[in-house]
């Protein structure tokens, strides 16, 4: 008898679903994108730009084998459901299937559940819809955007100025950071002098600053006019006024995933790529006492809506738990052209798994962002703090000095928030008008203005999103790419651009500056919210853009000037011409100036480095070595004695928290010829590697 069968992207989602469903069902999984752009035609670009931006699709060599198994496994099916991830990422993979696996498009055969609980999957499954072809548009649209601009900028500064690449967000995001560091570097600190008393009065010590004089603003720039103001003091201060007022504070709404990785930046100390990663678990299903189930809602929103029945659950929760006085109205937030509505806010999927009642399943970086998203989600249906907020001034000789201080009055969402958000209560004294007090010691510094700070990670993430740059799904992608590039590294846990990143972004700006730019890469992500909406053309999107950027490309390729290899000042030996530096994929070497031609590199002068150790088959002296892989230990009576010592088995794998996609198996960080990779533990039984996305 043939069976209905569900496919998933994942296949830890797939084994969550399928305990939810009967024996009629079969449900498997695609393991992510099954077909790209091929690099075919011309300039490899995989587009038939002349023939309306007709794209080229070919299955992606490592999904050969899981295309011909899915097959089969719909060859005999009743019903086929592709139920891959409810984005826009997530209808093109589906649509991708519906063409490779011959499954008709005219039927309703799209499912889409925003949470992997057994409710939520039971009743998509009942309620199918047709494959949104204005979101698979939006998608191929988005895609040969950033194919055309990627091979042909990519090709264009390799020729020029031998830069890796670059893309259409990335080289957005690497200007924002190039710009800030000019403003640094252009900053001009400016002196400027604090005067500060401090006091014990009831036994509750606090300070107050100057800030004004004769009731006007006061800034001191020197210290010659700060130590006029020093003199001018004295030790006893009066009480001008003194006022206490209530204020409130409301709690932030539900996470998104921009506001997801900032938080988990800042209080976690997560990376964004790690968050995603981990919230990604959190979604496809944990393994609980009784059953496999999704704690939280999907991972990739921009939306700050919460279902009615959660907000039913949880404000019935939050009045059992912490009294009626706690409970809260639902946060909204202004709908914005650059936001999807498509599924709620990041929640936990019932308010009954508590971190606490759940730590014991979860890993503890899964538990640490469990917790969070818990808590900000009730948090955000709480009532706002109050605190008694008191501003003091104090006179002496018409110098004004103020000082504040704040007390919770009722602590509200901080009742769940508090780790995140600290409030600590600030204590001043019990004062009368007119009253004195006498000041315990009064003290004048000097400071000096400092430059704007650079992008950190949660701080470059809030500007794009601010800015309406990329898309929050891929702001992890994008941050990995332009380190990896080595357009930018981390220092101070903020990213400083290296000299690469600077002239690939100078070189962009000079002649592409029309593209590359932030209205521009906003108004396109606008443009592709129209064509998902089915208000715009993906050909005339295309074109728009090709008109534009084609003949700013064409200019470049005139004009840009091509950086020549740095001379060495050495002749090459076999042919005359000079020597230069060139870079590899194994660093800087020496080669000659006249290649093709000549062919020459210049061997490095052999230094016989001792390892302190014997050769364990002749005795010989062990030596360092380079090879393509790094520094290995080799015997020294080569090639006599061939022996080398696999200094590799010694180390322990860098294991990783994922699971391999085909076997289940750990997944580590090995070393290869071209740097580290990811891969499955269980090699060489299971030989899957993991490839990174590039945005």
């Amino acid at each position: 008898m043939s069976k209905k069968v569900v496919i998933v992207e994942s296949p830890s989602k797939s084994k969550t679903i399928e305990n939810y469903l009967g024996s009629d069902f079969v449900v498997t999984s695609s393991k992510g994108h099954i077909r790209d752009l091929s690099t075919s035609g011309k300039e490899g670009l995989g587009i038939d730009i002349e023939n309306s931006f007709e794209p080229k699709y070919v299955v992606s060599k490592e999904k050969k084998d899981v295309v011909k198994e899915l097959k089969k496994v719909v060859k005999d099916a009743s019903e086929v459901y592709l139920a891959t991830d409810p984005d826009r990422e997530g209808e093109a993979i589906s649509w991708h299937l519906a063409q490779v696996l011959d499954v008709d498009m005219d039927k309703a055969n799209r499912v889409v559940f925003n949470e992997i609980t057994k409710t939520a999957v039971v009743e998509a499954l009942k309620n199918p819809r047709k494959i949104d072809q204005d979101l698979v548009k939006s998608q191929e649209t988005r895609r040969v955007l950033d194919r055309i601009i990627g091979f042909k900028l990519s090709k264009l500064l390799q020729k020029k100025i031998k830069s890796k690449s670059a893309g259409r967000v990335q080289s957005v995001v690497l200007r924002l950071i190039v710009e800030k560091e000019r403003e640094i570097q252009a900053f001009i600190p400016e002196e400027y002098w604090k005067v500060k008393a401090d006091f014990i009065e009831q036994d509750i010590e606090f300070s107050a600053e100057l800030t004004k004089y004769n009731n006007k603003k006061l800034e001191i720039t020197n210290g010659e006019d700060a130590l006029k103001v020093f003199e001018a003091l004295n030790p006893n201060f009066q009480v001008e006024s003194i006022k206490t007022t209530e204020k409130k504070r409301e709690s932030k709404a539900p996470f998104i995933t921009s506001s997801m990785q900032q938080e988990a930046s800042s209080k976690l100390g997560f990376k964004a790529r790690r968050t995603m990663s981990i919230a990604q678990r959190l979604y496809e299903g944990v393994t609980l006492e009784s059953e496999t189930v999704g704690l939280i809602t999907y991972m990739r929103t921009d939306s700050v809506r919460l279902a009615e029945s959660f907000v039913e659950e949880a404000l019935e929760y939050i009045e059992t738990v912490y009294g009626k006085d706690y409970c809260g109205k639902v946060k909204t937030k202004k709908k914005t052209e650059n936001v999807q509505d498509a599924h709620e806010a990041i929640r936990p999927t019932s308010i009954k798994r508590t971190p606490a009642s759940m730590k014991e399943f979860l890993k503890p970086e899964e538990f640490k962002l469990y917790s969070m998203i818990y808590a900000r989600t009730i948090a955000s249906l709480m009532a706002a703090a109050k605190f008694d907020a008191t501003s003091l001034v104090l006179g002496n000789n018409g110098y004004q000095f103020s000082a504040s201080g704040s007390i919770i009055k009722f602590d509200g969402y901080l009742r769940v928030y508090r780790d995140y958000e600290k409030q600590n209560n600030e204590y001043l004294p019990k004062l009368q008008q007119d009253q004195i007090l006498a000041s315990e010691k009064i003290e004048k510094t000097q400071h000096f203005t400092k430059p704007p700070a650079r992008y950190s990670e949660a701080k470059l993430i809030r500007t794009l999103e601010e800015l309406g740059i990329g898309r929050p799904s891929t702001y992890a992608s994008i941050i990995d790419t332009i380190q990896t590039r080595n357009y930018v590294i981390v220092e101070d846990k903020a990213f400083k651009p290296t000299e690469d990143g600077v002239l690939t972004s100078d070189r962009l700006t000079e002649y592409f500056n029309e593209i590359i730019n932030v209205e521009y890469t906003a108004s396109m992500e606008n443009e592709l919210d129209e064509i998902a909406g089915g208000k715009d053309s993906y050909v005339e999107a295309l074109q728009a853009f090709l008109d534009t950027f084609q003949p700013l490309l064409d200019n470049a390729y005139e004009k840009m000037e091509t950086i020549a290899p740095k001379k060495t000042g050495e002749i090459c030996p076999e042919c005359g011409h000079d020597l230069v530096e060139r870079k590899g994929r194994y660093g800087v070497f020496v080669a000659c100036g006249n290649f093709p031609e000549c062919k020459y590199i210049k061997k490095d002068p052999v230094v016989i480095e001792e390892t302190g150790e014997t050769c364990p088959k002749c005795n010989s002296k062990m030596i360092w070595k380079t090879g393509r892989f790094g520094k290995f230990e080799a015997c020294s009576n080569y090639p006599e004695c061939k022996y080398i010592k696999n200094s590799r088995q010694k180390e322990e794998p860098v294991m990783t928290d994922e699971k391999c996609p085909n076997c289940g198996k750990p997944i580590v960080i090995k070393k290869g010829r071209w740097g580290d990779f990811k891969a499955c533990s269980d090699y060489p039984k299971c030989k899957t590697i993991i490839k990174e996305k590039q945005a």
